[in-house]
C-alpha cells in the first residue's frame, strides 16, 4: 500500500519508457555524446573521480570482509534465489555490484554536469550496469543448477536459442514462443463478421451473447501501433466477451498494417476512416449515435474525431467516450525526451518518410531497451543461461505481433508530442477543422494505470481535464496493458477513484478512495446507463447495405 502522505512514495510521473520514446527513439550519437561528456568529467576533475574511486574501494573492502552494507530491492527478481544471500561468494559479488552502482550514481550527482546531462548520464549508466549485472553471467546460480540438473543439455539449448535469435530476432532474446498461438485459432476467437471495410480498417460486428441487448452500440478503436485482439485474447481475458455477455452491441475496428504505399496516411486519414465506421455502426443498429472506446493512440484518434465532429456541428453522432490509457495532454516530464531535440525529431520524420513507414520492430527495440531488466535480460537468463523456451503468454504474443506506422501518422505523432496541441483550442487541425476539446461536451470515462510506463497516469489524468462534459477518472493498480485487461475475479485487482477532479493529480490521488476488485463492473454500469433501451437480441449481423463479408478476425489482422 502506498503512503499517500508522502509524495515520493507515489509512482513517478514517467519512467524512461514513454510514448515519446516509441515514437522518436534515441539516437546512437546522443548516447555517444553522453559517453564523451562522462569521459571529459573524469579527466576534468581527476581529484573528484579519485575520491569516488577511493570510496568505492573502501566499500569493496568491507564487502570482502563479509559486511553487507547494501540492501537488495525485494522486488528485484534477478536476485531472488537464496544463493545470492547465503553463499559467501555470491553474497560478496552481489554486494560489490550494488556498491559499484551506488558509487556511480554518487559520482554523477557530484559532477558539474547540467541537470539534463545528468539525466542522460544516469540513463546511459543504468543500461551499462543492468547489462553487467552478475545475474546475467553464466555463473548465475540458477544457470549452474540447471546445467547440473540437465547434464549439460541446458547449455546446448541456450546456444541454439541464441543462434536462432541472432538470425531471426534482430539479436534480441525472444520474449514469447512463436508457435503457441495463432490468431483465429486460440486468439481473437469471439464469433463475429466483417461488415464494413475501407482502405484503412475493417469493422467487425460480434455475435450477441445475451438474451437482451442495448440499442446504442459500442465501437472499440484500438491503437494503430498494435493489432486489435488485445481486447479479445483468451475467453477469461476477453473485454469483447465481457461487453457482449452484458448486453452491449459490440463493434471492433481492425486496422490495416500499412506498407510504404500508404506513407501519406496521417491522423486525418484515420479520423475520417473511424467516422465512416461510426456511420456504418449507426446504419446497422438503427441507433442515431454510438458509444466510443479508444485505447492509447486510439483514444487520441477518437478525441480528434469528436473535435472534428463538434466543429462541424455533428457531435450528436457520439453519445459517450471511454479512454483507456490515452494521452491527450502530451506534456510529460521525462528524461527520455532529453534525447529528442529538434534535430532528432526532424531526422526521425525524414527517415520514416524515406522508408514510407516506421517499422514496429524498431519501436519494439526502443521499448525493450527502456526497460532492459524486464524485456531483455530476463529472457537472456531464461532462454540462454537456463536453456528454456520463452513462455507461452498470450499478451506477449500480441505484443510481439508487430505492426507499422505510416510515415505521415508518425510525423503527426511526433508533432503531437512536440507541440501538445490539444491543450490549446484550435492548435490541432484535423480533416480541415480546428479541434477544441473543451467544447466536446460528451460524457467521458478515463482509465489510467498506476504503474504505466508508456502513458503515465498523471498525464492521462491531465488529459481527462481537457475534455468537456461529465468526466470520470479511475486509476487502476496495474501497468499499461494490465490496466486494460482487468477482468473481475482477479484477486490482485484494485483501483482508486475520486469524483472530485482537481487540477493537481497528486491532490486527487491523496483524497481518492481505494477499492478492491476490477474497475470493469464500474465501467459497465456507467456505459449501460448510456446505452439506451434494452430490446430482444437480434442475432442477424450486418444489414442490406453492410452485408457480412467474412468471419472474424477478418483479413487485415493477418497482414504482415
Amino acid at each position: 500500500m502506498r503512503d499517500k502522505s508522502n509524495p515520493a512514495s507515489l509512482p513517478a510521473p514517467a519512467s524512461f519508457m514513454n510514448a515519446q520514446s516509441a515514437v522518436v527513439g534515441v539516437r546512437g550519437r546522443d548516447l555517444l555524446s553522453t559517453m564523451r561528456l562522462l569521459a571529459a568529467q573524469g579527466l576534468k576533475n581527476p581529484l573528484r573521480s579519485g575520491r569516488h574511486l577511493l570510496a568505492f574501494g573502501g566499500q569493496l573492502g568491507r564487502v570482502l570482509l563479509g559486511d553487507t552494507p547494501h540492501k537488495v530491492n525485494p522486488l528485484d527478481a534477478r536476485f531472488a534465489d537464496p544463493t545470492w544471500h547465503l553463499n559467501p561468494f555470491y553474497r560478496r559479488s552481489l554486494q560489490a555490484y550494488l556498491a559499484w552502482q551506488k558509487q556511480l550514481a554518487a559520482w554523477i550527482d557530484d559532477s558539474d554536469l547540467s541537470a539534463d546531462d545528468r539525466a542522460r548520464a544516469r540513463f546511459l549508466l543504468s543500461l551499462m550496469s543492468d547489462a553487467l549485472s552478475p545475474s546475467n553471467s553464466p555463473l548465475n546460480p540458477q544457470a549452474l543448477k540447471e546445467l547440473f540438473n540437465t547434464g549439460g543439455s541446458s547449455a546446448f539449448k541456450g546456444l541454439r536459442h541464441l543462434l536462432d535469435d541472432l538470425l531471426n530476432n534482430d539479436g534480441l532474446p525472444s520474449q514469447v514462443s512463436k508457435h503457441a498461438f495463432e490468431v483465429g485459432r486460440n486468439l481473437a476467437c469471439t464469433p463475429g463478421v466483417v461488415v464494413f471495410r475501407n482502405e484503412l480498417l475493417e469493422l467487425i460486428q460480434y455475435k450477441p451473447m445475451s438474451e437482451k441487448q442495448y440499442l446504442r452500440p459500442l465501437l472499440i478503436v484500438p491503437p494503430q501501433i498494435n493489432k486489435y485482439y488485445i481486447f479479445d485474447l483468451s475467453n477469461d481475458k476477453s473485454f469483447v466477451q465481457y461487453a457482449l455477455k452484458n448486453g452491449l452491441q459490440t463493434f471492433m475496428i481492425s486496422w490495416r498494417n500499412p506498407d510504404p504505399r500508404h506513407r501519406e496516411w496521417g491522423l486525418s486519414s484515420y479520423v475520417q476512416a473511424v467516422e465512416e465506421a461510426v456511420d456504418a455502426c449507426r446504419a446497422i443498429t438503427g441507433s442515431k449515435d454510438v458509444n466510443l472506446l479508444g485505447a492509447c493512440a486510439g483514444g487520441l484518434t477518437i478525441a480528434a474525431l469528436q473535435g472534428h465532429l463538434q466543429a462541424r456541428r455533428q457531435l450528436r453522432k457520439i453519445s459517450s467516450a471511454t479512454y483507456m490509457v490515452s494521452l491527450l495532454d502530451s506534456q510529460i516530464d521525462s528524461p527520455a525526451m532529453l534525447f529528442a531535440d529538434e534535430e532528432t525529431l526532424e531526422s526521425a520524420k525524414r527517415r520514416s518518410y524515406q522508408q514510407g513507414v516506421l517499422d514496429g520492430r524498431d519501436m519494439a527495440r526502443v521499448f525493450a531497451w527502456m526497460r532492459p531488466n524486464d524485456l531483455i535480460w530476463n529472457y537472456w537468463v531464461n532462454n540462454y543461461l537456463l536453456g528454456k523456451q520463452p513462455p507461452a503468454f498470450d499478451i506477449l504474443y500480441w505484443n510481439n505481433d508487430n505492426t507499422r506506422l505510416p510515415a505521415a501518422l508518425h510525423g503527426d505523432l511526433i508533432d503531437f508530442f512536440k507541440h501538445n496541441p490539444l491543450s490549446r483550442a484550435g492548435a490541432l487541425e484535423v480533416c480541415g477543422t480546428p479541434v477544441d476539446l473543451a467544447k466536446v461536451n460528451v460524457d467521458s470515462f478515463s482509465v489510467a494505470g498506476i504503474n504505466d510506463h508508456i502513458t503515465p497516469w498523471d498525464a492521462v489524468y491531465r488529459s481527462t481535464l481537457l475534455l468537456g462534459g461529465s468526466r470520470r477518472f479511475i486509476l487502476s493498480n496495474s501497468g499499461h496493458i494490465q490496466s486494460i485487461l482487468n477482468p473481475p475475479g482477479n484477486p490482485k485487482a484494485n483501483y482508486y477513484e475520486n469524483t472530485k477532479l482537481t487540477s493537481d493529480p497528486r491532490a486527487w490521488y491523496h483524497d481518492a478512495t481505494h477499492q478492491q476488485g476490477s474497475w470493469w463492473p464500474q465501467w459497465l454500469e456507467w456505459i449501460q446507463a448510456r446505452s439506451g433501451e434494452q430490446r430482444e437480441t437480434l442475432m442477424a449481423l450486418g444489414n442490406q447495405n453492410h452485408p457480412a463479408m467474412e468471419a472474424a478476425p477478418g483479413t487485415y489482422v493477418h497482414i504482415r
